[in-house]
């Protein structure tokens, strides 16, 4: 099944006279968008037997815009050289076999609009622009010339196939006229005759006038045409004719002799199905033609619905003509067709390709005039792909131009099997999802806020929800019903309901039975579950568990909410990103290892992903939610955002991630000490479908090249000034045809019937023209000018500016110049500018800003005289507070605008206050009474007299000109502090502020809205310590205990981080639940400055607490003196108490790439709980948690910090733990045991290593006299950890030779040996055996997977050797080790290979639960190197563990890792 990848390409480029091309041996290519695509057509595309010859090989990219023009060469020997011409205003002359770039020209200083390649001229390439310059261009002289022959526009050019100087010119207003290069431009024939753009220009292919039994003096329709321009005949001008197509409807052959029209051709109006055409209805036409070689008396023109038809031009007096693909229903193009293009294969076959509105690409057979193949394309970006669950290999596309696609990858007779779905869809599908158990069910969200469900094996119109999103729909999901929709009755509620994300935030649950029904917003259910009366985050993300019980929501803020169901209690918030959460995936429950189908990964605008392991917290249900802050696994490679991950379904561990860094990344997670594997995939190509063979079928990667959540960030691109090419075409340039493409689609969506929704002139300017910004709904068009006050006068103006972009888009006419005078506006003066400038201060300053807020907005008793000292500094704070320091506020503004000399702007402030009558007393003391003033005096009293309440439209026109400051302060003044209107403003504005980035402005905002809540958690959204503090620090203020404690756990942690010890311990004293945190960050201090004495530690601190400086005493007793002198934690019940806090944190397992301070917070908190577990005498507590603290050091391979643990925590052994658990039968035994293990596994290493100095020193562990000689230096290069590492030394050290130093062992070191048995653990030793079993054999098949891979990349670039030969070679050299010569040439195939797995997972199965939860170190590196000790000290090692330790090697040492070492040992 390993197929080369399928390209699905973008649609070919429309309005266009030449944008496709092919060359003999059967190379086509096509512009799409601003690349050229190439497809191999005939015996040589490689396409599997069965399908239609061809395949998509390639992509020539460079150009910046739109192509639009590409041409081959069609020299022999010159057939891999091509030419393309752009809207960027260059034409490049390209390399097909290597696909660059050879040479180009930027010539033209207007929009290229034809190119050719002259066909008896190699290195000639001419091209013309929109203004009638036409360049030559000769490639091998890098030489060129240009003609200027009529100041029209140039819409389609050919050279002559018979005169190397001659070439064709129509022109936009239907003029052709025939011009000899090589005499400056000389125009040899003016031919008239149309009246409108001339389509298509193609010579005759034979030369001479005696192909055609034309009647040369009386021609049928039309009268002779005179030449414009009488000139002498030569041979150059007789016996040539030539066709036009143009848009008036018809074709002309015109006489190159004579120089006018000898037969005219009418396009037929053909009946089709639906109902004929309309003649009086002037449709949208492109005419093109096609005259074949070598049959002068045939054309083949394109129609008004997508026909083609091939003229018969025998007789000029009847006009007969043969439909291609007449006996064929729906063969035909079904939309207009563009370009046509002659193709000769290898096999001599003569074929036509044309490519057409309908974005399809088809292949004609010339002598049967039917069909061969349909290459169907996108019309726009590929926002979503999904794999059907229930039909293999079926995969729908959600595409920009209104249509989704589904594709049956797995067809036999097709390669491209695709069906379009457009009725109802109208917008850009962004968001699909096939129903999990329904066949052809399908669910789409749309651009426009629309979800609507689909059968894709019927072609009814899909059912529509009658409940819209306000924003675009990002992402759909299947899940059990919620309340209300499961309270109905069996007989009313579905298995299954429909959940739909959208850009404003809010998740739906549809009823799939009753779309037309509401539906319901399921934040009201998680308010009401959790009780929950703060603003809930704004939702980016849905994602169901399998089994349909839990559901995890990822947020804007960067979190994720994790659900139960039925009610959606939350039991979990995962604060691991810090941006938009775009994609959550959940692993499968179908795989080896169950325990898998509880790891979650997500990725977010951050460039990093992250695996959740979500077991622990699920099945303990916890009762208040859980907050997780450290991830399973961290994923890094892409740098970018992530737009999408996902398991792969058929294997264990498997993700596939897509960023917009234009990679797929595969990653194999392994469960054995976190080792992963990363392979990235480019996505270079619109949509690839990558068929990468794994084990027993075929995994697609799901990638998204622009996918979710890209639609805005998309809009604010292209919203911004794009850079200028050399010099700025002008929108005049080909404006009718774009008019008549914008009238056609206005036509076409009243008309729903007659097709899909279309994007414009062009796929690419289509896409833009539907991606415009948003503005708010009640924005007046441009030219309105507001009667209102001078500042929002200016406010609009600006505003102006940027709905101006929508309007340029669709101007037809360049605007006039204007003076520079008039075009600068004046800055618009602030009404409040000291407020302003006081909310641009230092972060520090705006911090303490919201804590003094936060103070006077929820002080239960009167502010006392420090607060209010700290308002009435703060003036500007009266915004925010009441409407008294709001009068302050106004009153310090309005001293500060008559100081500067701006009247007008303090009258208006004081109107903001409804004090007419103050400012005309002012005005009137001061002399500046104006008329406006004057005029609105009865008014303003009479007003002010009736309600102290204002019209909303004064504040609401402020707010609508984004002068959110403004309308605040209007509305503060005017309205009762209780009106709903006031709290939107804060909302509103808070809402701006916090897109924008400025947290602490937006914080002041919720806090004015009493949504303290919210101020606290935007303020932490920043994610640096300071903003944290301030965060915890403001919500311990307004009562959000729970909140504030999160926040400041996270602030100490970012401060652990730059081992900033006193500032992390004064962020967590915040709270009293911190207390436990307290205790481990304690530790952690204490462990870090110990282990910086010793020169352990890399980065030193000079932050730290004054506590952590004394060195006396063991580590465990200065812990806890510590902790009753700083902490006063003296009684067993704050032991307790404090042991109860921090046995509810759970943190991942360790990883060899884990960070170290991460790791030393890790194990820090398990050795917290093992102090605070002896000091309540809870012995079986405190032996699990050494035991996780030494785990943790062994598996991220940190051996320093396992000793250091065991020298601290365990400096006499493991004896006194062991007379303190009581009974050796007790469940606590087997973790005992392990805690044990390493003990001696630790102490066995340092024995080990003090023989293998280079001159040891007498210790604790040997008494030495001599230099030791070289066969000890040689052990050194294999003694460090683990048997993976030995088995790459080339070299081995010889174990029987006999040193030649006489040392001699202590009495520590003997009784160390014969504690040794210990390790000689069978039960143990067959496990790790079976689990290193299972990890060879995952090992090996990913292995023989990207060797198949890189067969298959060198099959499709180079022809390379056959598929089964590339895997038999790739399994051959897996799995047969160089140094086992037995099975060197005996491969372990497929079935061999699942049988073994299959064996040892079921050996695992069998042992207790005991054996396979608590971890051991590994039983044959412990007797590997007691074998080292005991041949580098003879006598040291009993004869009897010896002996053991060999049975133990040749009985689990089957494993490839182990394999070398047992022949050297046990033989």
């Amino acid at each position: 099944m390993g197929q080369d990848p399928r390209t699905l390409p973008p649609s070919p480029n429309w309005y266009c006279a030449r944008c496709s091309d092919a060359v003999p041996g059967g190379l086509f290519g096509f512009a799409a968008r601003t690349s050229v695509f190439l497809v191999r057509v005939g015996p040589s595309a490689g396409a599997i037997p069965g399908t239609p010859p061809f395949r998509v090989i390639g992509e020539l990219v460079g150009h910046t815009e739109r192509v639009s023009g590409f041409t081959f060469s069609h020299h022999p020997g010159q057939y891999n050289l091509c030419a393309t011409s752009s809207d960027d205003g260059t034409v490049k002359i390209w390399d097909v076999e290597t696909k660059a770039v050879v040479t180009e020209h930027a010539l033209h200083q207007h929009t290229i609009s034809a190119l050719h390649w002259s066909p008896q001229v190699k290195d000639l390439i001419v091209s013309g622009d929109e203004k009638g310059v036409v360049f030559c261009y000769w490639l091998n002289r890098n030489d060129s010339q240009h003609h200027f022959i009529e100041p029209r526009t140039i819409f389609c050019l050919t050279c002559s196939p018979h005169h190397e100087d001659l070439v064709a010119i129509g022109y936009k207003d239907g003029i052709v006229v025939i011009i000899d290069i090589s005499k400056k431009g000389e125009v040899i024939h003016r031919l008239r005759g149309h009246d409108d753009e001339i389509h298509s220009i193609a010579w005759c292919p034979l030369p001479g006038e005696d192909c055609l039994s034309i009647n040369q003096e009386e021609n049928s329709e039309e009268p002779e045409i005179p030449n414009g321009k009488v000139i002498e005949q030569t041979p150059v001008t007789k016996g040539c004719y030539l066709a036009t197509g143009s848009k008036d409807q018809t074709i002309r052959i015109w006489s190159c002799s004579r120089g006018r029209g000898v037969m005219i051709l009418k396009l037929p109006f053909l009946k089709r199905r639906g109902g004929g055409i309309d003649p009086t209805v002037k449709e949208r036409l492109w005419l093109t033609l096609h005259w074949p070689k070598d049959q002068p008396t045939q054309l083949v023109s394109s129609c008004f619905g997508g026909e083609l038809l091939l003229w018969d031009l025998t007789q000029s007096w009847r006009r007969k003509y043969t439909l291609f693909s007449a006996s064929s229903e729906g063969q035909n193009h079904s939309r207009i067709v563009f370009n046509l293009c002659p193709l000769q294969t290898e096999d001599d076959k003569q074929l036509l390709l044309s490519t057409s509105m309908d974005r399809d690409v088809k292949c004609w057979d010339m002598a049967t005039l039917e069909c061969c193949w349909t290459l169907p394309s996108l019309g726009g970006f590929a926002y979503k792909l999904a794999f059907s669950p229930v039909d293999m290999g079926c995969l729908a596309i959600g595409v920009g131009d209104g249509m989704i696609r589904v594709w049956n990858t797995l067809s036999i007779k097709n390669n491209y099997d695709v069906k379009n779905f457009w009725q109802g869809v109208k917008s850009k599908v962004t968001a699909l999802c096939w129903h999990p158990a329904k066949e052809g069910c399908l669910a789409f969200g749309t651009d426009d806020g629309k979800v609507g469900l689909y059968d894709t094996y019927s072609n009814k119109p899909p059912q529509i929800s009658s409940t819209y999103h306000k924003k675009t729909v990002y992402t759909l999901a299947w899940g059990p019903p919620l309340p209300p929709i499961s309270l109905g009755g069996e007989g009313d509620r579905p298995s299954l309901t429909l959940y739909s994300c959208g850009g404003e935030g809010i998740v739906l649950q549809h009823n799939p039975w009753k779309l037309g029904g509401e539906a319901y917003d399921i934040n009201k259910l998680i308010r009401d579950t959790n009780s929950i009366k703060y603003k809930l985050p704004v939702h980016t993300e849905i994602s169901w568990k399998a089994d349909g019980k839990i559901m995890a929501l990822g947020n804007e803020d960067g979190s994720i909410e994790i659900f139960q169901v039925p009610n959606l209690k939350l039991i979990c918030t995962i604060q691991q990103h810090h941006k938009l959460v775009n994609t959550i995936s959940w692993h499968h429950e179908h795989g080896s290892q169950p325990e898998l189908s509880y790891l979650m990964a997500s990725g977010s605008n951050n460039a990093v992903i992250y695996v959740h392991n979500l077991k622990t917290v699920i099945e303990s249900n916890p009762e208040t939610p859980v907050t997780i802050t450290e991830p399973y696994r961290t994923l890094s490679g892409h740098t970018a955002k992530i737009t999408s991950v996902a398991w792969s379904p058929h294997h264990d561990g498997r993700l596939v991630s897509a960023s917009y860094d234009g990679t797929a990344q595969v990653l194999l997670l392994s469960a054995h000490r976190g080792a992963c594997f990363s392979l990235s995939l480019s996505l270079c190509l619109p949509l690839c479908l990558l068929a990468i063979v794994c084990v027993c079928s075929v995994l697609v990667l799901t990638v998204i090249p622009l996918g979710k959540k890209s639609i805005e960030l998309e809009k604010k691109r292209l919203s911004q000034p794009k850079p200028k090419p050399k010099k700025k075409k002008k929108p005049t340039s080909r404006a009718p045809v774009k008019q008549e493409v914008y009238d056609g689609n206005e036509d076409e969506s009243i008309r729903e019937s007659s097709g899909p929704v279309e994007n414009g002139v062009s796929d690419q300017e289509g896409e833009e023209e539907a991606r415009e910004p948003e503005f708010p709904s009640g924005v007046a068009s441009v030219g309105i000018e507001p009667v209102t006050c001078t500042p929002v006068s200016l406010g609009f103006e600006k505003s102006k500016v940027t709905v101006n972009n929508k309007v340029t888009l669709l101007k037809k006419e360049p605007p006039k110049e204007k003076p520079e005078s008039l075009t600068k506006k004046r800055k618009a003066r602030s009404m409040l500018p000291l407020t302003t400038s006081l909310d641009h201060r230092s972060k520090e300053e705006l911090h303490q800003d919201c804590l003094v807020l936060a103070t006077a907005k929820h002080s239960k008793a009167e502010l006392n005289k420090e607060v209010s000292a700290d308002l009435e500094e703060r003036f500007h704070l009266g915004l925010f507070t009441d409407r008294g320091a709001l009068y302050r506020m106004i009153e310090v503004e309005g001293k500060g605008h008559l100081e500067n000399g701006h009247p007008e702007l303090f009258h208006q402030l004081m109107l903001w206050k409804g004090d007419l009558k103050g400012v005309l007393q002012t005005a009137a003391e001061r002399g500046e009474l104006t008329d406006s003033l004057v005029a609105m005096a009865p008014v303003g009293i009479v007003v002010s007299k009736k309600s102290q309440s204002v019209d909303a439209q004064q504040y609401l026109l402020l707010c609508h000109f984004y002068l959110n400051m403004e309308a605040i302060a209007v509305a503060k003044a005017r309205l009762r502090p209780e009106d709903p209107i006031l709290k939107d403003l804060y909302l509103t504005w808070g809402a701006i502020l916090e897109k924008d980035g400025h947290y602490a402005v937006a914080a002041k905002c919720y806090l004015g809205a009493a949504c303290a809540y919210d101020a606290a958690k935007v303020l932490s959204k920043k994610g640096d310590a300071a903003s944290l503090k301030t965060a915890a620090e403001l919500a311990s203020i307004v009562g959000e205990n729970e909140l504030s404690s999160s926040l400041a756990l996270r602030c100490a942690q970012e401060l652990l981080l730059a081992r900033n010890w006193v500032g992390a311990q004064e962020a967590l004293k915040l709270h009293e639940s911190l207390k436990g945190q307290r205790l481990v960050f304690c530790l952690l201090e204490l462990l870090s400055r110990h282990l910086e004495e010793r020169q352990l530690l890399e980065a030193k601190s000079s932050s730290y607490n004054t506590w952590a400086t004394g060195t006396a005493g063991p580590f465990v007793e200065r812990v806890t003196a510590v902790w009753k002198s700083t902490f006063s934690l003296e009684s067993p019940e704050q032991y307790q108490a404090a042991l109860q806090q921090l046995q509810s944190i759970k943190y991942p397992s360790a990883t060899n790439n884990t960070p170290s301070k991460q790791l030393l917070l890790h194990i820090c908190h398990d050795l917290t709980l093992a102090v605070l577990s002896q000091q309540v005498a809870s012995w079986d507590a405190a032996v699990e948690a050494l035991l996780r603290a030494v785990v943790r050091s062994y598996d991220s391979g940190n051996f320093t910090i396992m000793q250091e643990v065991h020298s601290a925590f365990l400096p006499e052994g493991c004896d006194h733990l062991k007379h303190k658990l009581g009974e050796p039968q007790s469940l606590i035994t087997p973790a005992f045991k392990s805690l044990e293990a390493f003990f001696i596994y630790g102490h066995l290493y340092e024995f080990w290593w003090s023989l293998s100095r280079h001159c040891p020193k007498s210790s604790v562990w040997v008494r030495a006299s001599h230099r030791r000689t070289a066969s000890v230096e040689q052990s050194q290069q294999i003694n460090n950890a683990t048997p993976e590492e030995m088995d790459s030394g080339d070299s081995q050290p010889e174990p029987n030779r006999p040193p030649e130093l006489d040392v001699r062992l202590t009495e520590e070191s003997k009784q160390m040996l014969i504690t040794c048995k210990e390790l000689f653990s069978e039960k143990h030793a067959s496990l790790q055996n079976s689990q290193r079993t299972v990890a060879e054999v995952q090992e090996t098949l990913a292995e023989m997977i990207r060797q198949h891979q890189k067969s298959q990349v060198c099959k499709s670039t180079t022809n390379g050797p056959d598929k089964n030969e590339s895997e038999q070679a790739a399994e051959q050299s897996l799995s047969s080790p160089q140094n086992d010569k037995e099975e060197k040439n005996q491969p372990l195939s497929l079935p061999e290979l699942t049988k073994r797995l299959t064996e040892a997972n079921e050996k695992i199965a069998k042992f207790p639960e005991s054996v396979k939860i608590w971890p051991f170190p590994d039983v044959l590196e412990c007797c590997l190197i007691l074998l080292h000790i005991g041949s580098q000290c003879p006598g040291s090692v009993t004869q009897d563990m010896q002996q053991q330790a060999q049975e133990l090697l040749q009985k689990y040492g089957n494993t490839k890792v182990y394999k070398r070492y047992c022949e050297t040992f046990c033989t």
